[in-house]
């Protein structure tokens, strides 16, 4: 899934401001929310926690999209810590 937003043109950095952005929404709904509904701060926390919890979501996808940028600048398909392991020599069976 990644590699396919990555290769639609979806970049970390956009992520990165989504995350951003939902933070700023969720503080702005809160008060747009508290001030112009009489629903009460009830119903305004609930509207800016609702907005809020995006952003975890998006800061995840920026450094899984993040990954892959860096996997590709290096020219390879595979990650690093996949070929380290691959150098680790296996132990051999005594007597064998």
């Amino acid at each position: 899934m990644i590699k396919t937003l990555h290769k639609i043109g979806l970049r970390s950095n956009m992520m990165y401001g989504a995350a951003f952005g939902s933070i700023g929404m969720s503080i702005a709904s809160w008060i747009i929310s508290n001030k112009y509904e009489q629903a009460g701060i009830e119903r305004a926390d609930r509207w800016a926690l609702f907005v809020g919890e995006w952003a975890p979501t998006f800061f995840a996808m920026g450094i899984a999209l993040q990954l892959e940028e860096m996997s590709e600048e290096k020219g390879r398909e595979t990650p690093e810590w996949q070929e380290q392991s691959s150098d680790i020599r296996r132990p051999t069976r005594a007597g064998v």
